[in-house]
């Protein structure tokens, strides 16, 4: 995409267009079937069609919304993947967030660089080290 913050006009690739169509079964998610067209909206044969899956699974934390690419050549297979790329971009999800969770928690914490000195009970310079007077 083109950066909006430059000099340069937003402008759509016009070589990469496509119409998009949105199947649900109103229980489980929906499938995204995007198939490539040409700048006049004629199907593209020189493309393949992309299918999209979205669905969410609640969690403690409330509902987490899954969005992943289905492999398929047409609708039905990609209904019929539907559940397996669901399980896979959830485990993937899952494992995101452990790993952020993982860093989070060793991230090491250094008195006095920058925000409050737990020392001092101060912001600022006061470097952490105890003073004797």
């Amino acid at each position: 995409m083109n950066n909006p913050n430059s000099n340069n006009d937003i402008k759509m690739e016009t070589s990469n267009l496509y119409r998009e169509e949105v199947f649900t079964d109103n229980t489980v998610g929906t499938l995204r079937r995007l198939t490539p067209v040409t700048v006049n909206g004629e199907p593209d044969p020189a493309r393949s069609e992309q299918y999209i899956g979205s669905t969410q699974v609640m969690t403690t934390a409330g509902p987490l919304p899954l969005s992943f690419e289905i492999k398929a050549e047409t609708l039905a297979e990609a209904a019929g993947a539907f559940g397996a790329g669901a399980k896979e971009a959830f485990e993937k999800t899952m494992e995101e967030l452990r790993e952020m969770q993982r860093q989070q928690a060793s991230s090491i914490v250094v008195p006095g660089a920058g925000g409050m000195d737990p020392m001092s009970g101060m912001g600022g310079g006061g470097g952490g080290k105890i003073q004797m007077r």
